[in-house]
């Protein structure tokens, strides 16, 4: 009897596991599909905590900005709205050496590192939504002042129309940094990931 309560009970658990981890795999799978197609890119509700970004060279093919207004889960000052005007930048295929990310949360600094033995991270429809971009630049083919609604260089992200754009077919940031809220990509891959708390991208 002891036997088959204990079986019972192992199997009421794993109906229950089923049962919260179906509808969650449901969701990442959606939003691995939305990302893919860069649907997701300016569409989600942010947290409103900017991380800092920075890279020793970042080489692109394909790239977009245009003017973006995000909205927080919560206001970003006591105060002031929920939205907050950042500009989105996207590249089609991109690789990026020393790559450093922090953010402060709930006192701590967490710190992720990556491509920095050799082999550069890679990202494929990439879209950053920052309020800060720094670096030394170098862009091929490049216009400026384009409607953000006819853009090209990254199939699926487009602008608002009949606002301010940019694009390039190349671009090569040495010394990137970035002050960013939000960060999405088709694929993302990170070779020598470290990730701790302590520390800060410099």
């Amino acid at each position: 009897m002891a036997s088959h309560r204990r079986s019972e009970r192992g199997h009421t658990r794993w109906r229950r596991f089923t049962a919260i981890l179906l509808p969650s795999l449901a969701i990442v799978a959606l939003l691995v599909v939305l990302t893919a197609q860069s649907l997701l890119a300016v569409s989600f509700s942010i947290s409103g905590t900017p991380f800092v970004v920075t890279a020793k060279v970042l080489r692109g093919r394909g790239f977009e900005q245009f003017g973006v207004l995000d909205r927080s889960v919560l206001k970003v000052l006591p105060g002031h709205t929920n939205q907050i005007i950042l500009t989105a930048n996207a590249i089609r295929v991109a690789n990026l050496t020393n790559l450093c990310q922090s953010v402060t949360v709930g006192g701590l600094s967490l710190r992720i590192t990556a491509g920095d033995a050799g082999t550069p991270v890679h990202a494929t429809n990439l879209v950053v939504d920052a309020d800060r971009l720094a670096g030394d630049a170098r862009f091929t083919h490049i216009t400026i002042g384009q409607d953000a609604s006819t853009l090209t260089e990254v199939p699926g992200v487009r602008g608002p129309v009949g606002d301010f754009a940019q694009q390039a077919a190349t671009v090569t940031i040495r010394h990137l940094r970035q002050h960013a809220y939000a960060t999405t990509a088709g694929t993302f891959t990170l070779p020598d990931l470290h990730l701790g708390f302590g520390g800060a991208c410099k």
